[in-house]
């Protein structure tokens, strides 16, 4: 009898609330039913944080909730678990775990409940290193992902992120950014992976994996939006959101190359940029998101404007005089949700009503929206369990991948005379500098408030290794105010140690006094207003210089002076200049931001618990005037300047270890009429006394093209860890697609001709090489 209840409650359902039906039926049947309104409510995406009201441990709806869901008919809502100075959410104001779930559920409900069709929302939120909310696990910044040359281990940190996210119940994670950091200027390096369009694509492919996984209607999973459409990181002067002037070519062999291969992996969604390309403001560019991304990629997700960008095509780009031109020109050009909800709203209706838009272009974006929400099984269960968040964020064992990816980002720039690893019968042990001992600074930009004893520094991580030992730390000066230096309280204990640790670089730690814009981009603070923050990186903070900034330098100086061996550890989100570093400090660590294990990571690689084998993502330039200075820029090669050569100080995918290695046995097969391979093989073995990983890299030159090429391109790299005295063969399997290049009339080609091979350590560490050649012309789409 239950059974025959079920079964006739089930057929008396309408389609679209009936599992039975494909998502393509259910998605038919219920914009059948919709009103405009209903419409154009699905692609408003407000702000999250302010739909939630919190009283001790009693969440309920706010009162916008209720107003919006009334009035505009929401589909979606964007960081409604976020927490930071903008949103002036607090470890106190905010959510943890079990409340976040709580909330999301709450909101869930009265959505349902109080919507004529009961459609639920989706919940995106910002998930570049870690779900941007309290409690959950800090991982390292993208740029320190991609400094681990292990897209095995990013997609697990992915995954991890990915179940955070999901079990407080959202379904949308903002992430990967798949810009291509060509600008160390720009203030958004540290949230991309690198230079390198394939490095960057096969990081950004392991996030995807992590975060969609096999099905995205697992209780795991979450859909991937990938950001900036298009080449958003090389802007004019390194300006945020400035122009970008680039030639067709360049953008579709370069910047829309990682874009492409995350599609084809499967992401569902994707984000505009800021900038204009070429003139015309990515959010309003038909080519791109229509031609390009759904007819020529086969994209069938949806894509979702960059917060306040549909209404920029009016107040910053100029293109639109009014609203509803914006609001027309951003839907006719393919964006189907409006993230911050102000650039369709009614701008849209009446762009609809004046017939400036179509009622098939709405029902187009609509169905797409509705087809992430089946998708993602949001409308067959739309709760979270509220229990279950607390036990899965912030567990033992994601803690332990945040400090392995932290460990394997962490590289080596110096090791003279072999200073590192330091000897754990150390006594005396200096920690100086801005960074050593303020959490904050070595998280990224997109973190939410974090309780003391969560993060640990490098000075803690220095304490938890040699417990025994006599650990001084000085802080000596902040990363850019000069009025609070001690510097000679820096010397007097480095004098006094016999090893000297100084921990300096940049930071993106916001604070409750920042300014923000509407987008949520902070606002440089400039002498004359107090004491200056330290944040000098981070959205909204570009630089003219790369300077180490307020006396950072001089406190260098002053310590290595005092003839105490030196360590230099850098947390940053961009590279610096570090010319007088690299002269006189003889041993250098790179760990951007390396998140909330960072310090014990550090303290790993210090005393020897960890071989470094982490690789530059991004070349480091001598001067400013180099820029721009990316290793794979086009042919011929780059000529010196009167005052210095035009080489980086160090070149991208450049890192030491405490092992070395030996490369051999170089074998090339070409097959291009079965399976469109190359194979490549080599040995390699570990000539030193311990073990390590090494990081393989396979370049590619194309020695004679129909149009320019660049001087080398990476299309393959291996991390593999060997053992003290053993070799290894190692295998490549390269496909000939990834020899094409758009000739002079667009068309995608592996020309045939010769190519040089090259495998080294880094870009310009070439070990071994070898020509081969391809003897047909192959054609692709």
């Amino acid at each position: 009898m239950l059974l025959f209840i079920h079964c006739a409650v089930a057929q008396n359902l309408p389609i679209y609330k009936n599992p039975k039906y494909t998502v393509k039926e259910r998605v038919d049947n219920l914009l059948s039913l919709m009103t405009l309104d209903e419409k154009i409510g699905q692609l408003s995406v407000p702000l999250g944080w302010k739909m939630y009201q919190k009283d001790n441990e009693h969440i309920t709806v706010s009162k916008l909730l209720k107003k919006e869901i009334s009035t505009r008919k929401i589909g979606m809502l964007w960081a409604t678990l976020r927490a930071d100075p903008w949103t002036k959410k607090t470890l106190l104001t905010g959510l943890n775990p079990e409340q976040s779930a709580r909330a999301t559920n709450a909101i869930q409900k009265y959505a349902i409940e109080h919507s004529r069709l009961g459609i639920p929302l989706l919940f995106a939120e910002e998930c570049m290193h870690g779900h941007m909310a309290i409690g959950t696990t800090v991982f390292p910044t993208a740029i320190g992902q991609s400094s681990t040359w292990n897209p095995v281990l990013i997609q697990k940190m992915a995954s991890t992120i990915a179940d955070e996210t999901r079990s407080e119940g959202a379904q949308i994670a903002y992430g990967p950014i798949l810009d291509l950091a060509r600008e160390p200027r720009w203030s958004r390096v540290e949230e991309t992976f690198g230079e390198d369009p394939y490095l960057v694509a096969k990081m950004g492919e392991a996030v995807v994996k992590g975060f969609q996984g096999d099905t995205l209607a697992s209780s795991r999973k979450v859909i991937s939006t990938l950001k900036h459409f298009a080449a958003y990181g090389i802007s004019e002067g390194g300006h945020n959101g400035g122009a970008v002037y680039i030639g067709e070519r360049s953008l579709f062999q370069d910047y829309l190359y990682p874009f492409k291969k995350a599609i084809q992996q499967g992401a569902q969604s994707v984000m505009t940029a800021y900038s204009s390309v070429d003139g015309i403001p990515s959010t309003s560019n038909t080519y791109l998101l229509r031609n390009v991304l759904r007819d020529n990629w086969g994209f069938n997700g949806f894509v979702v404007s960059d917060l306040g960008s549909i209404e920029g095509l009016k107040g910053d780009h100029h293109v639109a005089a009014t609203n509803v031109g914006a609001a027309t020109l951003a839907i006719n050009a393919g964006v189907d949700a409006d993230l911050g909800s102000n650039g369709f709203n009614t701008a849209l209706k009446e762009a609809i009503e004046k017939g400036k838009v179509s009622i098939e272009t709405l029902n187009y974006a609509v169905r797409n929206v509705l087809t992430a929400k089946f998708v993602t099984g949001v409308f067959d269960h739309p709760y979270v369990d509220e229990k279950k968040a607390s036990k899965i964020v912030h567990s033992s064992k994601n803690i332990a991948i945040a400090r392995e990816v932290a460990q394997e980002s962490v590289i080596l720039l110096k090791n003279e005379n072999r200073l590192l690893p330091l000897s754990k019968n150390i006594k005396k042990i200096a920690v100086i500098g801005p960074n050593a001992n303020t959490m904050y600074n070595q998280l990224g930009d997109y973190t939410a408030p974090q309780p003391n004893n969560k993060i640990i520094t490098v000075l803690n991580g220095i304490q938890n290794k040699l417990p025994n030992a006599k650990v001084t730390y000085v802080k000596g000066t902040p990363i850019r105010d000069t009025t609070t230096t001690n510097i000679k309280a820096a010397v007097e204990v480095a004098k006094n140690a016999e090893v000297a640790i100084v921990v300096l670089g940049g930071s993106s730690a916001r604070d409750f006094k920042t300014k923000y814009i509407e987008t949520g981009a902070a606002t440089v603070s400039q002498k004359g207003e107090g004491i200056i923050s330290d944040m000098e990186s981070g959205e909204g903070f570009d630089r003219a210089t790369l300077s180490l900034m307020g006396n950072q330098l001089r406190l260098l100086k002053a310590v290595v002076a005092t003839g105490t061996p030196t360590v230099l550890v850098l947390i940053k989100g961009r590279p610096l200049l570090l010319n007088w570093p690299t002269k006189n400090v003889p041993a250098i660590l790179d760990a951007w931001y390396p998140g909330e294990q960072g310090g014990n990571a550090i303290a790993d690689v210090l005393f020897g618990d960890y071989n470094p084998a982490g690789r530059l993502p991004i070349s480091v330039p001598k001067s400013v005037g180099q820029l721009p200075v990316f290793y794979d820029h086009l042919a011929p090669n780059r000529r010196s300047y009167v005052e210095e050569d035009g080489e980086p100080l160090f070149a991208f995918g450049y890192g030491l270890s405490y092992a070395t290695f030996k490369y051999s046995n170089l074998k090339i097969t070409v097959d291009e009429i079965g399976k469109k391979i190359i194979t490549v093989a080599l040995n390699i073995k570990n000539t030193s006394g311990i073990d390590g990983d090494e990081v393989v890299q396979l370049y590619v030159k194309d020695e004679a093209s129909s149009v320019v090429t660049a001087v080398k391109q990476l299309k393959g790299f291996q991390r593999v860890f060997i053992k003290s005295g053993e070799e290894k063969r190692l295998v490549f399997k390269l496909p000939i697609e990834e020899l094409s290049l758009y000739n002079t009339e667009m068309k995608r080609l592996v020309e045939p001709g010769f190519f040089n091979l090259m495998i080294g350590s880094a870009s310009n560490n070439i070990r071994l090489q070898g020509e081969f050649e391809v003897k047909n012309e192959i054609i692709f789409k």
